[in-house]
């Protein structure tokens, strides 16, 4: 048997330190500012606005350093390969698994939750699966983007909150009602720095 075999070049990807996405940059609160790691407005970070220029040097510098660390875009999120460590979900011993059917979404909510979707899959941080035990449904909430002050019918003030985007999450409620509960939960950091303190 003999097979033709098509030559193909190697696709190299290169990271977003060499090739910088471009990114849109939203109004920030007053405190915060952005800086830069790369000349011309590129790979931007946030930083306090009070820090003195010698501290907002140093920190830049140690950003700088440590640019590859930072995720830039989704597809820089590389995950842990399962061969090292994989993430199990402990069940209690008489759960039974719930497939909940996805609510009804107008047709603009249905797009978003559809566009985030093709984002993450296109990252490969989520893949397709068709025969899962579990299934929660997708809702969409609004992303708060502070308070503007409208006119109601009866031409009286009143706030309103400002929706500048959504925010796609799962419902796992049914999920977390089943699951083991961890009667050893990692502590919480203030508990953390008590332990250490006086520590050197």
């Amino acid at each position: 048997m003999h097979l033709k075999l098509k030559a193909y070049e190697a696709q190299t990807v290169k990271s977003s330190v060499e090739e910088p996405p471009e990114v849109k940059l939203k109004d920030l609160p007053h405190h915060l500012e952005y800086a830069f790691l790369e000349g011309d407005n590129k790979l931007p970070v946030i930083i306090a606005k009070e820090l003195r220029s010698e501290e907002k040097a140093i920190l830049i510098k140690v950003l700088k350093s440590h640019k590859r660390a930072i995720a830039w875009k989704l597809s820089d999120i590389q995950g842990i390969n399962p061969e090292f460590c994989t993430h199990k979900i402990l069940m209690e011993e008489d759960y039974k698994p719930v497939v909940q059917h996805q609510r009804r979404v107008n047709p603009n909510i249905h797009d978003v939750i559809k566009k985030e979707v093709e984002k993450l899959l296109d990252a490969g941080l989520i893949y397709p699966i068709s025969d899962s035990p579990w299934v929660s449904p997708v809702h969409c909430v609004p992303k708060k983007g502070g308070f503007t002050v409208v006119e109601n019918e009866e031409n009286e003030l009143i706030p309103t909150r400002l929706v500048t985007g959504w925010r796609v999450c799962i419902d796992y409620r049914k999920l977390n009602e089943a699951t083991r509960k961890d009667h050893f939960p990692l502590p919480f950091m203030d508990q953390m720095l008590e332990r250490l303190d006086g520590n050197e």
